[in-house]
């Protein structure tokens, strides 16, 4: 009896993916619970488990694209006990073979030209083996020069994935669709970087978890999202559907491709709270576990291209989000103030937003706003 391994319903609007890797050979004995491949759609990488023990057998390979119910696998009940019970059938066949005289005489063929080669004079058998050689060595060198262009050509060529093609259609498909704009401003870290020197080690030893740049501008994009609700809305047609709750997007980088996973009610959540979920996206994006809930219903976007030296970009919108935060690098540098220069570590600040429903003015109150939370922190705790 067989147990058939068939491609999950992952969501609505999910209709395939692709096999992107079988952790299991065709052959291997398998467990109830053993993670058998890894199926790649255009949102989250899915882990598909065995329902059953017994041994594996693949009906598609890696880099193949299925549809939602097709079968991938069978997982044959009762051979996974004993290992060798594949070559177990080598030995009946031989013995049915000789039963019969037409099957015995079929079989005969294959080995009678070695009985006559052991037979033949040492003479005839000579000339053999020395002809022998030369083929191969004829052949040799004739794969040699294959595996030099392939491997080593000039380009290579592979198909994208689900999810790339996904975050390529998004990309293209935000900014045919949305008028994107980007304001830009610069703040000084140097408040926050002592809060979080000053409270470090007490907040560790509380929460189990560091506290980090990001809960402190998650917070402050809440903040400025109640003070310019405009920003907070989608376009719907040709309606305006404005959001009255905080789920924030935060974008993670991945071997795969960009996700954002989604903070939800932000505004309910404490640093701590905030800090633990980012770790916990964190991993769970690592282990490509990341669910498609995780990935949906942001009404906001912050992106940190700062991790990877960035000092100044444009983010581009994620669909159908009307803004999105850039954050980049903190670099020292002199400024003015109260009259004097003085060295401050600054990171600049890029907001793009959709200009259909978004006035400058707004987008500029907006990024002034979350620059004011940064600056002086203390607003965040006293709501002022």
């Amino acid at each position: 009896m067989s147990t058939e391994v068939k491609i999950p319903t992952l969501g609505e609007s999910i209709a395939g993916g692709l096999i992107s890797k079988w952790h299991k050979n065709d052959g291997d004995a398998v467990k109830a619970g053993d993670v058998l491949l890894t199926l790649e759609t255009d949102k989250v990488a899915q882990e598909i488990a065995a329902e059953a023990d017994g041994v594996l057998r693949q009906k598609a390979k890696e880099g193949d694209e299925v549809e939602v119910g097709a079968v991938v696998a069978l997982i044959e009940a009762g051979a996974a006990a004993p290992a060798a019970a594949a070559p177990a059938p080598a030995p009946k066949e031989p013995e049915k073979a000789a039963t019969p005289a037409p099957a015995a005489k079929a079989a005969e063929p294959a080995p009678a030209p070695a009985a006559k080669k052991e037979e033949a004079p040492k003479a005839e058998a000579a000339p053999q083996l020395k002809l022998v050689p030369k083929p191969e060595a004829e052949a040799a060198p004739a794969p040699a020069p294959k595996p030099t262009p392939s491997p080593e050509g000039r380009t290579t060529r592979k198909k994208m994935t689900p999810l790339r093609r996904k975050i390529a259609e998004q990309l293209v498909n935000a900014q045919r669709t949305a008028a994107i704009l980007t304001t830009f401003n610069e703040c000084d870290m140097s408040e926050v970087m002592t809060l979080r020197k000053v409270m470090q080690d007490d907040f560790v030893k509380k929460h189990g978890v560091k506290l980090g740049f990001m809960s402190f501008f998650v917070k402050a994009v809440v903040d400025a999202l109640k003070s310019v609700p405009q920003i907070n809305t989608r376009v719907d047609g040709d309606e305006i559907i404005s959001n009255n709750f905080y789920d924030i997007g935060v974008a993670v980088g991945t071997e795969k491709g960009l996700i954002v996973p989604v903070i939800r009610d932000a505004d309910q959540k404490s640093f701590a709270d905030i800090e633990k979920d980012i770790i916990a996206y964190a991993k769970k994006a690592k282990e490509g576990k990341i669910a498609i809930d995780d990935l949906t219903g942001g009404v906001f976007t912050i992106s940190n291209g700062g991790v990877y030296g960035s000092l100044l970009s444009t983010p581009i919108l994620n669909p159908p989000q009307s803004g999105i935060l850039g954050l980049h690098a903190i670099k020292e540098r002199p400024v003015a103030e109260n009259g004097q220069v003085v060295i401050r570590p600054m990171m600049n600040l890029a907001l793009s937003y959709d200009h259909r429903v978004v006035d400058g003015k707004e987008a500029v109150t907006f990024l002034i706003r979350v620059k004011d939370c940064i600056e002086k922190p203390a607003r965040l705790l006293v709501g002022v």
